[in-house]
């Protein structure tokens, strides 16, 4: 063969093998990279071109599409009040995206997910038009709507969860400041929307139910009230009940609130101790029971640990505890503990249902254009984080709580919380704990900053009538 042609040849051949393989790298590899782009226009309106699934809630219709009269489908949040249900469905923006429910679940809700390729192939054999898949949530739109309201009407920033204990259904998971999706689907007030929405120093695009962590205060001791439960106290047991205790190393006081005796000074009980929120009485048992068992008690309850709710979460912290004098700051929920409001419920959801820790879903069930079933949640426990005698004491202890909290009543089990934070000056983040042990319902409330009343702002004060609000709405949940 001709030397020049046998070069051209092999050259060829070269070419032709670096093709295959930049071929098979980009089909293999790299396809979702390229079909996911912003700038490939053709999936864009390929996905346009087909109906999303819905959202829906309690028969409530979140989100939907509807084509307009090019044929393309655009999105729209439909229900009375779309800015209660933004921190949950999340918004699905030409120009800026997708978040929320909307961005996690985004191939089912397109019909392009790997789950729903059987029900996709029916469409073709049948020759029915490719839909996406629809997603009901467990979220009850009236304890909703409930939790969003009482923290909008009151000017709080701030946010409500409410979940049933026994299968971790979240019932609410209300976010303040939040934000309607509409205005972020609509071309013509996108990019204002989106300015203002981003220059908001409340962070309303950030889910503060799940996805924000402070420091929770007092509510904590709930989980030290556990430890201290399982190494041999009980309600009965001797604490201090001192206006202030200093901390073991250092010349460093902690005090009761405004530096108030418990009950007279001398000896308490547990059960008055944690009726009357004794900061002195928590730092005295945690720093007997130890570092060790506190922490062990903070992980049962799920203190830093993550959750797949299809939404964004933090898990938290318990933070560094060096020495006896960290750990009495940590027993009452200050120095470095952290919680979202969505872990908040999970710690008293998990006394509610006799110490069994579940997994706290939004989703419940994934449907098909006919509305057939394909998928469903079941609920999943995660762990025993306290034997079922240790429960009914804290229920009985959390009882007693809320007859001595401001408007208190009975039949609920409660927590408050006033979480010192920032410079002195800063008011205090205000939290409520509590379920219905006859209706299968708990809910954590938190309003950051004090709510507007300032330094003085307490749990029961500002906190705990929002939370008993959503538990009223929980009738027909």
């Amino acid at each position: 063969m001709n030397r020049s042609i046998r070069f051209v040849s092999i050259f060829a051949l070269l070419l032709t093998l670096v093709l295959l393989v930049n071929l098979t790298i980009i089909h293999a590899f790299r396809e979702e990279e390229y079909a996911s782009n912003p700038l490939n226009q053709r999936g864009f309106y390929e996905l346009k071109s087909t109906p999303r699934g819905q959202i829906s809630a309690g028969g409530m219709v979140l989100a939907s599409s509807a084509a307009d009269e090019e044929g393309l489908y655009q999105r729209s949040y439909p229900s009375e009040n779309p800015a209660a249900f933004g921190s949950v469905t999340g918004f699905l923006s030409d120009r800026y995206g997708a978040s929320g429910l909307e961005s996690s679940y985004n191939g089912v809700l397109n019909g392009t997910d790997s789950s729903l390729f059987a029900s996709r192939w029916m469409d073709v054999l049948t020759g029915r038009d490719t839909a996406g898949a629809n997603l009901e949530l467990t979220i009850d739109p009236r304890m909703q709507e409930v939790a969003h309201q009482q923290l909008t009407a009151n000017n709080y920033e701030g946010a409500v969860v409410a979940m049933r204990p026994s299968s971790g259904a979240v019932l609410a998971l209300a976010s303040s400041p939040g934000f309607d999706p509409n205005p972020l689907v609509n071309p013509s007030t996108a990019d204002a929307t989106w300015e203002a929405l981003n220059s908001d120093p409340g962070n309303p695009l950030i889910n503060h139910a799940s996805q924000e962590t402070l420091p929770p205060g007092s509510i904590f001791k709930i989980i030290t009230t556990a430890a201290g439960l399982n190494n041999g106290y009980s309600a009965g047991s001797s604490l201090t009940g001192a206006p202030s205790i200093t901390l073991p190393g250092t010349n460093t006081s902690l005090t009761n609130y405004a530096g108030q005796a418990c009950a007279g000074g001398g000896s308490v009980t547990l059960e008055t101790a944690f009726e009357l929120s004794c900061n002195t009485a928590f730092v005295e048992m945690a720093i007997d029971v130890g570092t060790d068992e506190m922490r062990s008690a903070a992980e049962a309850f799920g203190i830093g640990e993550d959750y797949d709710l299809g939404l964004p979460t933090s898990p938290g912290s318990l933070g560094d505890i060096p020495d006896a004098a960290a750990l009495g700051q940590t027993s009452i929920g200050q120095r470095d503990v952290t919680m979202s409001a969505l872990q908040a419920a999970v710690m008293a959801a998990t006394v509610a249902n006799d110490g069994r820790r579940m997994e706290p879903y939004v989703v419940d069930r994934i449907t098909g254009s006919d509305l057939e079933e394909l998928r469903s949640s079941e609920p999943n426990e995660i762990t025993q984080a306290i034997s079922p005698e240790v429960a009914g004491q804290l229920e009985q202890l959390m009882l007693a709580s809320e007859r001595n909290t401001s408007g208190g009543r009975a039949g609920i089990a409660s927590k408050t919380g006033t979480a010192e934070h920032g410079a002195d000056g800063t008011p205090p983040h205000t939290w409520y704990v509590a379920y219905l042990p006859d209706q299968d319902v708990a809910v954590a409330v938190v309003v950051k900053d004090g709510g507007g009343y300032g330094r003085g702002a307490t749990g029961g004060q500002v906190a705990s009538p929002v939370g008993r609000a959503v538990l009223d709405a929980a009738g027909g949940a």
